[in-house]
């Protein structure tokens, strides 16, 4: 365990920090968890209780990782995503104890701003696009289009969320939505949302 004084992120006295872990200006890591030779994590990001950080896993700035949470080697989280409590990643397809599959893992890949509901599954291989959200105890098995709303087991789109949080009612008509919240404006096409107008709300600032 590294002597946590004098750097430029705290470390409760209870965590694993490894040498070989590179962490931001700014980061906390909180009580019992761990984080491995290798592992990467931005500056301004939150780790809480009992999360172990794998190596080869890169975290972006301003990231939320809540209680209980294992980041496996193969995954990626982009700047300001939120994991909630208990969340699982997982990194091999088809899991045997006797077999090893250490050269099978499948990338998954958060894209900014993406938001993951507590207990919610992210099969590995997967996109979750930006701003995505996942909603408590989904099970995603597929690509995630940007800002889709994701519920059930498994996970399907039931609608669409603002870059804000805010859930969004895009018009029958021309597919059209505006975030009464955050002033943001988006277009639908195809399956697909895109913003047309940015919201007020800036990244990292929460």
């Amino acid at each position: 365990m590294q002597d946590h004084r004098n750097l430029s992120y705290f470390a409760h006295e209870s965590s694993y920090i490894d040498d070989g872990a590179v962490i931001g200006n700014g980061t906390k890591i909180w009580h019992f968890s761990h984080v491995m030779p290798g592992a990467v994590i931005g500056e301004r990001c939150n780790v809480g209780q009992n999360v172990v950080v794998m190596p080869g896993t890169k975290i972006g700035n301003n990231v939320k990782i809540q209680n209980n949470v294992s980041i496996y080697e193969g995954v990626e989280l982009e700047d300001d995503v939120f994991c909630g409590p208990s969340c699982v990643f997982t990194n091999v397809m088809n899991p045997r104890s006797h077999v090893p599959r250490k050269k099978e893992y499948r990338r998954t890949l958060v894209k900014r701003g993406g938001s993951i509901g507590a207990n919610a599954t992210i099969v590995c291989g997967v996109t979750l696009g930006e701003y995505a959200f996942i909603g408590a105890g989904a099970v995603v098995t597929s690509d995630v289009p940007a800002y889709g709303l994701m519920v059930g087991v498994p996970a399907r789109r039931v609608g669409w969320m603002c870059q804000c949080g805010e859930r969004l009612h895009p018009d029958a008509g021309g597919g059209r939505a505006a975030c009464g919240v955050c002033g943001a404006s988006y277009e639908e096409s195809a399956g697909h949302l895109r913003q047309t107008k940015p919201s007020r709300v800036k990244a990292g600032a929460s």
